[in-house]
Parts: C-alpha cells; sequence; structure tokens
C-alpha cells in the first residue's frame, strides 16, 4: 500500500455519522411522489453477518439509492427474524438465555449493517420476539380460527429426535431436519393447522398477478402446490368390502393395472393386515419405511411388501394383490396407486424386481410391445389394446370415455386433486408465539380473548438446564382461568412455527409502532405491495407461499385491499469460494469485518456487485476485491487532482468540439448505459460503464475553459451514478467539489439526447425473419451487447417463450434475427 490510499475509515465513519444525524432515510408519504417499498428478506440474528447478508442487502440498498434519485417515495426497512432453533440450541451450548443471546446478536449485526452504510430507516427496526410484534401473531391466530381456518387434528408428522419438535415438510430436505440435518422420522401427534388448502385454487391461479418473479420459483410453487386433474377409481379390498381409491391422470391404463400399492402411512393399512399371516412383517415394514414427505420416489431404492390382501380391479373384476411399498406417498393423490408396470417406470421396476405381472394396454402407433421382451416402461400417448370395448380408442379420448363410463357404473369419477397440503404450525419448543389456547374440562378448547394478549413468553425458563424445552415446564403458565366459566384450566404449551413471523413483517414495517392493529390499513393500502423483495431461491416454497397466503387472509379481513404481498422478486445466488458455500466446516468462509476494515465497506459493496450478475453464484476472489479498491482509489485521485480548479456554477457546454466533444458525448453515453442497466438489474455491467468512464477521463487533459466544463461535468456524473454502489466515496467527492448538500438528495443524471444523437442507430430485430420490434444501441455496442438486449427486449420475447433459440444472426448496423425451432 501507498501514501496514495484514500482515507476510507475516515470518510466512511464521517458520512455514516452524518445521514445518522441528518436523518437522511427517513420515510416520508408523499402524494407527489410514486411511492417505492424496497425490501430484503430479514435475517436470523445469528450473531454476524455473512457474505450471503453482504449481497443480498447490498443489492436491495443500491436499487433503493437509485430508485430515491429517480424521485421515488421510499420505504426501505431492517428487522429480525427472532424466534427460532437456532436461539434454544445456542442457549443449551452456551448456558445463556435465547433472549440475551438474540438481543446481543442483534446488537452486533444492527453494527455491522450500519457500517456498510446501508440507506435503512432504523425508526422502522422490529423483531419478532419483542411482545409488541407476537402479539399479533395471536391476532392473527385467533381470527384464523374464527373464520375457520385453524383447526388441530392427530396427525403423521415430521418429527426431528435431535431438536425434539415438529418440522413443516418444507422444512425436510433429503429425509433430514433443515437446521441439525439429523434423520426425520414420523410420529403422530395432535397438532395445529393453518387451513391452506382453502386457499390453494387462488394461490395457483393468482400467479398472473405476480411481476417480475423467477420462472423457476412460479414453477416451484405451482408443483407444490400440484393441482391435477384425472379420474378417482374405486379398488374394493376382497373379503372386506374396503374402497381404496386411487388417482390417475392416465385412466386409459386402467385394464392394465396387475397390483395395488399402498403408502406405509395409508390408513386402511392397519386394518388391511389385522388378523392376516403377514400382519407382524408389514407392521415393521412400514415402521422401517415411514418417511418425511419431501423426498422424490425415484431417488429411493424401490423396496416391498405384500400384504396378503387382494382388491377387485373395477373394470374387469380380476383381483390383483395389495402390496405397500416405500415408493408411494401419502402426500401425493391418496396415498394408493394402481400399479400399471407396462407404462410407469417406478411400477415396471418394481414388477421386475418381485415377479408382478405386466400387461400391455397402450400401443404405440405400429405396434410391437411385448411384455416379455421389454426393457423399460412405455409411459407415452398411443392406441388402447386388451382393454376391452375401449379397444383401437387413442389416449386421450379413452381417458375421456373411460371415465364417463366409470362414472356411469358407480365405480370411479372425475376428480381434481392437489399436492399441497395444510400448514402444520405447532411446535414443541419454547422460544417462539405461545399459542392463544386454552384447555378447560367443562368448555373444550377456548381461544383467548383479544383484550388479554399478549400471552406473555416467559422469560426466567433456564432451558439449558432442563432435557427438552418446552412451555410446559412451567406451571405458572401452563395454569390459567377459563374465560367461559372462570374455572382452572391449562394454557397450550406448544408455540407456533417461525414462518408465522415472517409471514407478515413486511406489513409490520410500514407502522412499527401501531397499537390498535398489526397495522395501519391507510399506510398499508398506499405501500403495498412490495415493489421489489430480495432474497434467496430457498425461500421459493418455505416462506413465499406462506406469505403469500397470510396477504390473502388478511385482505379479506379488511385489513387493506393487496391480495399479492410481493410484485418483484428477485433471487441472488450464493456466494461460494473455492467452489463450494463458505461454511465454518469446509474452512472458507470471509468475515465481513475484516474486509471492511482492510479494503471499505465501498470496496465490499462495490467487489460483490461487480463478480457476478445478482442471480448467478458469486465466486469470492481477494484479488477481485484488491482490484476494486485500487479502482476506488483511482476515483479518488482523480477527482482530488481537479477539485480546486473546477467551476462551481456557469459553465459552458455549447458548441463543443474534438476531444472535448468526445468527452461530453461519452459521458452522456455512459449516463444512458448505467441507467439501462440499473433497470434491468445489471450491477456488473453498470459498475464496468464507470470504470470505462474513468478510464476516458484519465486520458483527458482540458485546455480550454468549455473543456474544464466538460471535466466539471463528467465528474459530477461520476460522483452520481457511483453514489448508489459506493456512497461514502460518493459523498467525499461530491463535497471536495464545492457542494453544499448530501449527494444523496440530488437527482440522478439525465443524459442530453443531442450528445449521443449521432452515436446511436436504431436496429430491427426479427424472430424466424418476422419483424417483432425495433432496438436504439450505441454504434460501439459489441455484438454479444446487442443480442442479449435484444433477447431481453420485453416486446420481442413472447415471440420466442417456451421455444428453444437456435441461433442469433447480427447484420452490423442493420437487424437481429432470432432464429427458433
Amino acid at each position: 500500500m501507498t501514501q496514495d490510499i484514500y482515507p476510507f475509515k475516515e470518510i466512511e465513519t464521517k458520512w455514516q455519522s452524518f445521514w445518522e444525524k441528518e436523518g437522511s432515510f427517513k420515510t416520508t408519504r408523499s402524494n407527489d411522489k410514486p411511492k417505492y417499498y424496497l425490501l430484503e428478506m430479514f435475517p436470523y440474528p445469528s450473531g454476524k453477518i455473512h457474505m450471503g447478508h453482504v449481497r443480498n442487502y447490498t443489492i436491495g440498498d443500491v436499487v433503493a439509492r437509485y430508485k430515491r434519485m429517480r424521485g421515488y417515495s421510499i420505504l426501505h426497512p431492517m428487522g429480525w427474524d427472532a424466534f427460532g432453533l437456532p436461539a434454544e440450541n445456542a442457549a443449551i451450548e452456551n448456558r445463556i438465555h435465547p433472549v440475551t443471546w438474540t438481543q446481543e446478536n442483534i446488537f452486533y449485526m444492527r453494527n455491522q449493517l450500519k457500517s456498510l452504510g446501508f440507506s435503512y430507516d432504523w425508526d422502522l427496526e422490529i423483531s419478532t420476539c419483542d411482545p409488541d410484534y407476537y402479539k399479533w401473531n395471536q391476532w392473527f391466530f385467533l381470527k384464523f380460527y374464527e373464520k375457520g381456518l385453524v383447526y388441530k387434528k392427530k396427525a403423521p408428522v415430521n418429527w426431528c429426535e435431535t431438536c425434539k419438535t415438529v418440522l413443516a415438510n418444507e422444512q425436510v430436505i433429503n429425509g433430514r431436519c433443515w437446521r441439525c440435518e439429523s434423520e426425520v422420522v414420523i410420529k403422530e401427534l395432535e397438532q395445529w393447522f393453518f387451513r391452506i388448502t382453502a386457499y390453494r385454487e387462488e394461490l395457483l391461479g393468482d400467479q398472473n398477478l405476480l411481476g417480475q418473479w423467477p420462472e423457476r420459483v412460479l414453477l416451484m410453487q405451482k408443483n407444490w402446490i400440484g393441482k391435477s386433474r384425472g379420474t378417482l377409481i374405486y379398488f374394493k379390498a376382497v373379503g372386506s368390502g374396503e374402497v381404496i381409491s386411487v388417482f390417475t391422470t392416465r385412466a386409459d391404463t386402467i385394464f392394465g393395472a396387475t397390483y395395488v400399492v399402498l403408502a406405509p402411512e395409508h390408513p386402511l393399512l392397519k386394518d388391511l393386515i389385522r388378523g392376516t399371516e403377514y400382519e407382524e412383517e408389514v407392521r415393521r415394514f412400514t415402521e422401517k419405511f415411514q418417511r418425511p414427505t419431501d423426498f422424490t420416489p425415484d431417488e429411493v431404492e424401490k423396496e416391498g411388501i405384500f400384504t396378503g390382501r387382494y382388491a377387485l380391479n373395477p373394470v374387469n373384476n380380476q383381483e390383483v394383490p395389495i402390496w405397500v411399498a416405500n415408493y408411494v406417498l401419502m402426500e401425493y393423490g391418496t396415498g394408493a396407486i394402481m400399479a400399471v408396470p407396462a407404462h410407469d417406470q417406478r411400477d415396471f421396476e418394481f414388477a421386475r424386481r418381485f415377479n408382478l405381472p405386466i400387461k400391455v394396454v397402450i400401443q404405440p402407433e405400429g405396434g410391437g410391445l411385448s411384455e416379455e421382451t421389454m426393457e423399460m416402461a412405455y409411459e407415452e400417448e398411443g392406441f388402447l389394446v386388451n382393454s376391452n370395448r375401449f379397444n383401437g380408442l387413442p389416449s386421450q379420448e379413452a381417458i375421456n370415455s373411460i371415465t364417463t363410463w366409470m362414472t356411469e357404473e358407480g365405480i370411479g369419477r372425475e376428480e381434481t386433486i392437489f399436492r399441497l397440503r395444510d400448514w402444520l404450525v405447532s411446535r414443541q419448543r419454547y422460544w417462539g408465539t405461545p399459542i392463544p389456547i386454552i384447555y378447560c374440562q367443562d368448555c373444550g378448547t377456548v381461544p383467548v380473548r383479544e383484550e388479554n394478549l399478549p400471552i406473555l413468553l416467559p422469560l426466567d425458563l433456564d432451558i439449558y438446564r432442563e432435557e427438552t424445552s418446552s412451555l410446559s415446564k412451567i406451571e405458572r403458565f401452563v395454569n390459567t382461568t377459563c374465560p367461559k366459566c372462570f374455572k382452572p384450566a391449562k394454557r397450550e404449551t406448544e408455540t407456533m412455527d417461525t414462518f408465522v413471523d415472517s409471514s407478515w413483517y413486511f406489513l409490520r414495517f410500514i407502522s412499527p409502532k401501531e397499537e390498535r392493529l398489526p397495522f395501519d390499513s391507510s399506510l398499508a393500502n398506499y405501500w403495498m405491495p412490495v415493489d421489489q423483495y430480495i432474497g434467496g431461491i430457498e425461500h421459493a416454497i418455505l416462506h413465499l407461499l406462506y406469505a403469500r397466503f397470510f396477504t390473502k387472509v388478511m385482505s379479506d379481513l379488511g385489513l387493506f385491499q393487496t391480495r399479492e404481498p410481493f410484485k418483484n422478486l428477485l433471487t441472488q445466488g450464493m456466494v461460494i469460494k473455492d467452489g463450494a458455500k463458505m461454511s465454518k466446516s469446509k474452512g472458507n468462509v470471509v468475515d465481513p469485518d475484516e474486509i471492511i476494515d482492510r479494503f471499505g465497506a465501498d470496496t465490499t459493496r462495490l467487489f460483490i456487485l461487480f463478480a457476478s450478475p445478482p442471480e448467478k453464484d458469486l465466486e469470492w476472489s481477494d484479488q477481485g476485491v484488491e482490484g476494486i479498491f485500487r479502482f476506488l482509489n483511482r476515483v479518488y485521485r482523480l477527482v482530488m487532482k481537479w477539485a480546486d480548479q473546477l467551476p462551481v456554477t456557469n459553465y459552458q457546454l455549447q458548441n463543443l468540439e474534438g476531444e472535448d466533444k468526445k468527452i461530453h458525448s461519452f459521458t452522456h453515453k455512459t449516463i444512458k448505459r448505467v441507467t439501462e442497466d440499473l433497470e434491468r438489474f445489471h450491477f456488473n455491467t453498470a459498475i464496468s460503464r464507470i470504470m470505462e468512464l474513468v478510464n476516458e477521463l484519465y486520458q483527458y487533459e482540458p485546455k480550454t475553459s468549455k473543456g474544464i466544463g466538460v471535466l466539471r461535468e463528467a465528474l459530477e456524473v461520476l460522483s452520481l451514478l457511483l453514489s448508489s454502489f459506493a456512497p461514502h466515496l460518493s459523498e467525499e467527492l461530491w463535497e471536495r467539489m464545492g457542494s453544499s448538500s448530501s449527494i444523496s438528495l440530488r437527482s440522478w443524471p439525465a443524459h442530453n439526447e443531442e450528445a449521443i444523437k449521432e452515436e446511436e442507430i436504431l436496429m430491427v430485430v426479427q424472430v424466424n425473419g418476422k419483424l417483432r420490434g425495433r432496438l436504439t444501441v450505441f454504434k460501439d455496442y459489441p455484438p454479444e451487447k446487442i443480442k442479449e438486449l435484444a433477447l431481453s427486449d420485453e416486446r420481442v420475447k413472447p415471440w420466442f417463450k417456451d421455444k428453444e433459440i437456435k441461433k442469433v444472426i447480427l447484420v452490423p448496423q442493420r437487424l437481429i434475427n432470432i432464429v427458433t425451432t
């Protein structure tokens, strides 16, 4: 390092103090400005922020600062998702109370975020473990209860023995707990559920109301909701008359069903095997293979056992054996399938392994399929054979005809099913929102009265002294009075899933001090929906679906008008190092504090955006960080060289010639390019444009008063364009150039069309030779940049959506032709 290093520690401390003193980022509602609600997913207060946090929040801060300079009223809050298992685990491990651990972590992480210069309105800060917040979790529970959206039932649940708690389906990953990675088992318990299935059609259909959401996220939610239209078919168990209902989307294959398979958790199984010679063996099998419901059947080796019982195929009255297998799940359909091994690969593999019959009932055009020679199932459509009166029909026609016939015969019916199940919200843990229910021997289950909220979480439980952390350990909490008969009663001792906390927090940010309701309805109607939401792809199901559900219920409760919480969604990639996600176990963690201390917050911010597009994974590079630091030093030296020689006002930019005209044009070209890139969240290319401008300015030596004016304008533009990315340095340079006001109060620069007019050309965009749009580009744009702009043009994209692009033909300065299959 040399004496040319700019004093980043001094500068960053100075401007962070200035912003806090001046209240630079206070939220203001204005009828004269459009609103913009910018929100990053709030963090769990784990102790220290990591580079994933830095990336997420830097992306959000750049957008917030940019939109503020573009004239928007900005809501940009921050808070803490503070309940949950990690605090309990830390309390047990470190012998410290969760509330102490959480509060200390919040204090430290808040200071870390402030050290990065993020433009949050800290007056809006919330913490979900604060009674002023979780009171409203309880209030929502009661309102949901009144609407019939809450119920309790005994059900098989995913149980983590290490964490000693129930997990939602979404919290089980590959059969293991998402927190501690212990194996998850199935256990039957009385549990509270939210009836999210009441909104399944709307959750699916309202995807059309969403703005810019990643297609991958929409598909993940669509698949999780899992709407399927098909046929429900009734197989009667021989000897008992029990009806085993199976769901299929391929009723055309019913005549090829050669056995029935039940999931290990199927409710009829115990009755079917009772008293049979297979009972004990089947029972042991089901205990072994009862699994969490997140795993994909194709991922496991297929195991099964014969129950000793048979069922009648309703279309031909043939007896088919009833099996139990690990590749059938209760979460899918009815928990039972008709196995058609000739036309389903999983059934085929199972049948071959256990020597079960295979019967071809669908032939491709031209025939040729044979049970004896088949090496894999034929799963495509075709023409029916071995199907009695339906022989010769094509598959689609046969599906309709067979379903109609079965409906008439009373052996089946058309059915629509969903994969989505109700949201299990009970947790057998301490550090969470107490469920506001009382159990009375005389009155039964009684909701707590609203005026008695919040039901406070007692803070005197030394959970690290207990084998399990549960509210049931605290007698003074458990023992209460029934609100109806006033006799002694017991409180519910389970707490709510922490996803309840994050399902509406974005609304509490709007009015965190509101005491009458969860939030101010008039403010909610003004600020909602969130205009831009930013967070990880891992929350595509766990959080986003629940937040959408909550929003719809809150709207139906009359609290506000919005039906969808997040208009646009950006899912950023991970930060990785040495080819792997940063983790302590891999020894590849980069501490943000160390980088900030060594290079400064602006360097950290700029690198995290420059190294990769936001939606892609970012490979950490120490050399890359150093390169960004050198760049910021170049910017500092450039401005400091000229700062005292620049006129503050009255500089002339008319009738420019030569180098003066070139720099003036390049400056305005940069404004346009950076603006376009920021609108598309192409932060890395926007930074590249700014770097190009710096390079040009280093080669420029103004020789006239007009030239000095050109340089003054260029350095102002440089500072303004850089201010979203490196706000501390930009503020300092702005002040050094003689401005008396903060750069954060300035408007975003507008490019001069006349200055760049001769540099622009109009190009035609074709799809398969047909005109679909026009594109204005600069003459010196490289071919790849022009192709990128054409492919991202919203007017052109619909013409090649869902098609494979074979090639993109570029005729320089004339046209781009996108050729598809």
